[in-house]
């Protein structure tokens, strides 16, 4: 993890240190959630830094009250922080003060007294399958190498033929879906949780399209999918060829790397999938996390209902 000045004494700076190892070794979180947990604490003692009159000290906040929480809250909504950027702030520094309560250093009931902000219902938008069938095809790829065009022809097809999250299809690596592959696919997902997923022929052929056309030797244990360099490829380049696709392609903002994924389920549940088979592919720790997309269903149906019903 990058190292970040941090405005706080050394015996707090310890204790959180030792609070993100325990978050990434024995609690695996995903990285990316780590990364949040460490940028919103070290706001907040930035925070406290101001509120305290100085560096804050473990003794600083053994007790802190609600009040100076949503002192803190108040300023992130002030910056223009959202409610689920508050929402993920707040239990950040719940699980901080829950690991300095188990070690008697703190007392945790204050953070956990507080509501946390009420986050809003949104839904995903997943692509029609006409427009994602356009968004995966290697003749819409809007750059001249026929390399690079096979290569996110072939990431985009995992995140909508697999459901893949990006950085699931970005961690593959050299010998992953090579020549004689049985179509399927070993994932490690969030929290380092392992999962089975289909891949579809055409995915398949995707991939080895990239796997002929590319002008670097794919070692088995690098990055399947490289960058112009050689390098492995970065999600910002997946999702930089993505707005310039969906600016072509007319499509709404909302047409990401990610709504890929949504369309992946949400397709899959609009052709008679079950939810328990579409969690599992997913890799949805929690069946009412997969169950958002019975609402993105529900609200297709009805719209078509309305345009086609003489009634309606």
């Amino acid at each position: 993890m990058e190292e970040f000045l941090i405005s706080a004494k050394p015996d707090l700076q310890a204790a959180r240190t030792a609070w993100l190892k325990s978050l990434a070794g024995e609690r695996r979180l995903a990285a990316l959630t780590v990364d949040a947990y460490e940028r919103d604490t070290r706001q907040f003692l930035q925070f406290l830094t101001g509120h305290c009159g100085g560096a804050p000290g473990i003794a600083d906040i053994a007790d802190l009250r609600p009040a100076d929480l949503r002192a803190f809250l108040a300023q992130r909504r002030g910056g223009g922080a959202g409610a689920r950027t508050l929402g993920r702030g707040l239990a950040g520094i719940r699980s901080f003060l829950r690991f300095l309560e188990r070690r008697g250093m703190a007392n945790a009931a204050g953070a956990s007294a507080l509501r946390a902000p009420k986050q809003p219902k949104s839904l995903p938008k997943p692509l029609s399958a006409a427009d994602a069938r356009r968004i995966v095809s290697a003749d819409e790829q809007l750059v001249d190498e026929p390399w690079i065009a096979a290569r996110d022809a072939a990431v985009l097809t995992l995140l909508y033929g697999s459901g893949l999250r990006i950085s699931e299809a970005l961690g593959l690596k050299g010998d992953d879906l090579a020549s004689g592959s049985d179509g399927v696919l070993r994932v490690t997902g969030k929290g380092g949780k392992t999962r089975l997923v289909p891949v579809l022929p055409v995915a398949l052929k995707a991939v080895a399209e990239y796997r002929k056309l590319c002008p670097y030797h794919l070692d088995a244990e690098a990055a399947l999918f490289r960058g112009a360099k050689g390098g492995a490829l970065n999600p910002a380049i997946v999702q930089r060829a993505m707005r310039r696709m969906r600016s072509a392609l007319n499509l709404p903002d909302t047409a990401t790397p990610h709504a890929l994924r949504h369309s992946f389920a949400t397709h899959l549940l609009g052709r008679g999938g079950d939810l328990r088979t579409i969690q599992e592919l997913l890799g949805h720790a929690s069946l009412s996390t997969t169950q958002i997309y019975t609402g993105v269903d529900t609200a297709r149906l009805l719209e078509i209902y309305q345009a086609a019903h003489p009634r309606a």
